[in-house]
């Protein structure tokens, strides 16, 4: 059966997030019934990484097989007509041919994440869950300090949720960087893989570190303690988004 990679992106607010559950709409529930209604196929799409209830995408990386041999562009246009009928906040943007060597999850080398802090006094008007209002003044150049301590391969159990399925807590971080730009503070986050909820994780135990409460010190004798209570607060999921996945061959 002919295989497509669709590059996805997503407004997580109505969700109970990507994968299907019983306890609600999921994303990955919206775009296999948007396939059902265009081709009759019950199918399973299978994607790059599971992003919780209210987690954005810009480039959540799906794959799914079809029996007919779609031309790609065609086959976005025609899910994505389905998917605005249906009122869904979910759009295709790209699709791709692959051979069915590929596989969205684990063919993928690493993927990036990024965390938005709108951090003023005025309450969020257009960015209302699409970003964290902090009103408190941030710090981020100790944030952005406290970071490079995490960044390497390291036991993450600090920083994984207690319902983590991972088998092993230890992953490498490639990068985690904090900017501002006005009011705006972005970490970016990249590694192969990440534990459940610890970017969320990361971006709360930071915003501690911006607060003054945390040194670089601190957060890494967090980490080293391999403790989930040593963690900071946990990040809403309003400021995650997820923002591409790199495959080999891609350029």
């Amino acid at each position: 059966m002919p295989r497509f990679r669709m590059t996805v992106e997503y407004d997580g607010t109505p969700y109970v997030g990507w994968q299907q559950q019983k306890n609600g709409h999921s994303v990955q529930s919206a775009l296999q019934n948007a396939v059902l209604s265009l081709t009759g196929e019950t199918v399973l799409i299978r994607g790059a990484g599971r992003t919780d209830s209210g987690v954005h995408a810009m480039g959540q990386v799906t794959h799914v097989d079809l029996s007919r041999n779609w031309q790609p562009d065609k086959l976005r246009n025609a899910v994505n007509a389905y998917l605005m009928t249906a009122g869904e906040r979910v759009s295709i943007i790209d699709v791709r041919a692959v051979d069915d060597g590929f596989d969205a999850r684990f063919s993928a080398l690493r993927r990036h994440y990024l965390y938005r802090i709108l951090n003023r006094p005025s309450p969020l008007a257009l960015e209302a869950r699409r970003a964290w209002w902090v009103t408190r003044e941030l710090d981020h150049e100790a944030m952005h300090a406290a970071a490079q301590t995490l960044v390497g391969h390291h036991d993450f159990t600090t920083f994984r949720s207690a319902n983590c399925q991972a088998t092993s807590p230890v992953r490498t971080l490639d990068r985690l960087d904090v900017t501002r730009t006005g009011d705006l503070i972005e970490i970016r986050a990249s590694a192969q893989s990440f534990l459940h909820n610890q970017i969320r994780s990361f971006a709360g135990t930071l915003k501690l570190a911006g607060d003054g409460k945390m040194t670089p010190a601190d957060v890494r004798a967090a980490l080293d303690a391999r403790d989930r209570s040593a963690c900071g607060p946990v990040a809403p999921p309003d400021g995650l988004y997820f923002m591409k996945v790199d495959y080999p061959g891609d350029a």
